[in-house]
């Protein structure tokens, strides 16, 4: 790739310090100057495999000639109207195409936002207002955005929390599962039943929110049972089972919702991220009478749905038909998970490689206990493959896990590329 030689990383960082506040961290101090499918080519020419994917946000990689195509003719014909003012048939398209998609033997509706964050807190004001209720538990380590109420709903301090509140009130924390530190499906049921009898009646709660996969608390996957047991619990206390999958959405673990795996439909799920191939729309879809709650004016956004965003979300829907990448989702799961186990067996600070379909992670111990995670290694480890050029992302509640959201599209070349690396980076911190 053609290089600018008037800029480079460091100039370009020096002038983002002057411009931009602190508070906008980076995993990574590289400047993007291309990307096609799951390579990017930084402002100095440099190569890199993106096993990052924007925060698992391009599932069909950097801009997919369907979506670009999708979006281009889209900008000859309008970009925006607001759909409350004048609606547009791309976004009653693919709210019909994604009640399809989601699980339930029931009516479904969907509502369009713009962000990840916007659809969660959306859904718990749907929530809300079909039960009259005004409680919300959600899970140790989850992660829900960056809002006043999704951080409230978010359970990790540093750096989400951290000098932001007070936070909206009537909101709990239950326990998350987690095998490897012997937290089973038994206790996170038994902690919901503590906070029925120390916080809040059953019958005062709306909803009951959880992540199928945590994504920023470590790729934890919940048991199915876990799931399975939750929507018991809600039908029988009359509250609303809601699904965050913002990060495990759009086909990333081989369906296109996880929670479709355990054979459990929530009330409602939450989606973005990846559902337009990395143009900004969020998804609220569930029951037709529960969404039908709130009054005309009640739900909306001046860019909600714009679009744009609804072309290009509809030719991702597309291309997953055409190019088979529920299944390629599978595929490329089982040979990262192959590669990681492999460099598992070599190094005994990674203690665990988990995930589903193609939400992949390995947790980072010291000495291979389970009880001192090792922060600093994967800081090192993601730090040493970006210079060896290979994007990883750090993630976890003690922040000792490297998590994988590559593109669905990268060939297999490609993704042995990245876990020869990623090997070698093992090895040079061993």
């Amino acid at each position: 790739m053609h290089r600018e030689p008037h800029l480079t990383n460091a100039a370009l960082f020096a002038r983002r310090q002057a411009a931009i506040p602190r508070g906008v961290g980076h995993s990574h101090p590289i400047f993007i100057a291309k990307g096609e499918n799951a390579e990017i080519w930084d402002v100095e020419g440099r190569r890199f495999i993106d096993f990052a994917g924007g925060i698992a946000v391009l599932n069909t990689g950097h801009c997919h000639p369907a979506v670009i195509k999708a979006v281009k003719d889209q900008l000859d014909k309008y970009t925006h109207t607001c759909f409350q003012v004048l609606p547009y048939e791309p976004y009653v398209e693919l709210a019909e195409r994604i009640n399809a998609k989601a699980p339930g033997d029931f009516a479904k509706k969907t509502l369009f936002l713009t962000t990840g964050s916007e659809a969660v807190e959306n859904a718990i004001k749907i929530a809300r207002c079909a039960t009259g209720r005004s409680g919300v538990i959600c899970f140790s380590g989850g992660y829900h955005g960056r809002t006043l109420m999704t951080l409230a709903m978010t359970g990790k301090v540093v750096p989400y929390k951290a000098g932001f509140g007070p936070f909206p009130a009537e909101v709990f924390h239950a326990t998350f599962p987690n095998a490897l530190q012997g937290v089973s499906v038994n206790d996170a049921i038994a902690s919901i039943e503590t906070i029925f009898k120390n916080d809040i009646e059953a019958s005062r709660v709306a909803a009951i929110i959880i992540e199928p996969i945590q994504g920023e608390g470590g790729f934890h996957v919940a048991p199915p049972e876990l799931l399975q047991r939750l929507r018991a619990l809600c039908d029988a206390q009359g509250i609303l089972m809601i699904c965050d999958e913002v990060q495990t959405g759009a086909g990333r673990t081989g369906t296109w919702f996880a929670v479709e795996q355990s054979g459990v439909a929530p009330d409602l799920i939450t989606m973005a991220k990846s559902m337009a191939g990395g143009f900004p729309i969020s998804a609220v879809v569930g029951r037709a009478e529960v969404m039908d709650a709130a009054a005309p004016g009640g739900l909306g956004g001046t860019y909600a749905g714009s679009p744009i965003a609804c072309a290009a979300a509809l030719a991702v829907l597309d291309v997953f038909d055409k190019e088979n990448l529920l299944q390629r989702s599978i595929d490329v799961g089982q040979r990262l998970t192959a590669g990681l186990k492999a460099i598992a067996a070599r190094h005994a600070c990674i203690g665990d490689v988990r995930g589903m379909g193609a939400m992949v992670a390995l947790e980072l111990f010291k000495n291979g206990d389970v009880k001192q995670p090792d922060a600093d290694l994967s800081k090192r480890i993601a730090a040493e493959a970006s210079a060896r050029g290979l994007i990883l992302l750090t993630c976890g509640t003690d922040g000792n896990v490297i998590r994988i959201l590559v593109p669905l599209t990268a060939s297999d070349a490609l993704l042995d590329e990245g876990l020869a690396i990623m090997a070698a980076c093992f090895d040079a911190a061993a």
